[in-house]
Parts: structure tokens; C-alpha cells; sequence
């Protein structure tokens, strides 16, 4: 049995309950590895090679690493829009413009219908 390999099965995110950015704990969750011992690890790491490297390394981590989602997925339609999101903000924004434009639109149909003067004949005719 390979010690690294992945066992989740959801992903590799950036934990939002992680104490610096969540890159550890993120990758702990992932690897079902101690938080702890990684956190050590990269502790040790600091000593040896030096402050720099390894808090470079980390940064580009984070920036790189995608957010842990705040509630799970439960379709791949909202699977696909987080990670449309993440990886292109004005893209998904434009996406929920056009959803809501299009139901703005069914909504000034319901408007009209419910509101001329048809539906008021109508009304008087069969009430």
C-alpha cells in the first residue's frame, strides 16, 4: 500500500479550518495525514533550507490550491460552477448574470399576463 497515495476522494482544497492559508491541513486531509506531523515537517523543513524557500513554496501553495468548498457538492452542475468560479471569476459571474436575466424575463412574461387586461376579462367572465 502506497503511504501518499490519495485517499480522498474529493479533491485536494485549500482547508478553511487551517491555521495559515490551510495549505497543511488541506493537504492532511487529503493524504489522510496527521495535520500535525506535517505541520513538523514543515517546521523542520524552515530549519534546514531556510525561512525563504519554504515560505515561498507555501505561498505559491496557497495561491495555487483551490479553496475547500463551504457546503459539499451534491450535483456536478454545482461541481462545475466552483470550479468555474475559482478558476475564472468573471466567467461564473457572467453565468449567473444571464441565469438571472433569463428568469427576469419569465417573470415580466408572468407579469404581463397576470396584469392585462385578458386575464381581467377573464377573471370577471369566470368568477
Amino acid at each position: 500500500m502506497n503511504r501518499f497515495k490519495p485517499r480522498s476522494d474529493r479533491g485536494l482544497y485549500r482547508s478553511r479550518n487551517g491555521a495559515i492559508a490551510g495549505v497543511c491541513r488541506g493537504l492532511a486531509e487529503y493524504y489522510d495525514f496527521s495535520v500535525f506531523w506535517l505541520r513538523m515537517i514543515v517546521v523542520v523543513l524552515m530549519l534546514f533550507s531556510g525561512f525563504w524557500p519554504v515560505l515561498f513554496v507555501y505561498f505559491v501553495a496557497s495561491l495555487v490550491m483551490k479553496p475547500e468548498p463551504v457546503r459539499p457538492f451534491h450535483t456536478e452542475d454545482e461541481q462545475d460552477f466552483y470550479d468555474s468560479y475559482v478558476h475564472s471569476r468573471p466567467n461564473a459571474a457572467r453565468r449567473l448574470k444571464r441565469r438571472f436575466k433569463n428568469l427576469e424575463r419569465r417573470l415580466q412574461r408572468m407579469e404581463d399576463t397576470v396584469t392585462g387586461s385578458e386575464w381581467e376579462w377573464e377573471q370577471k367572465m369566470n368568477g
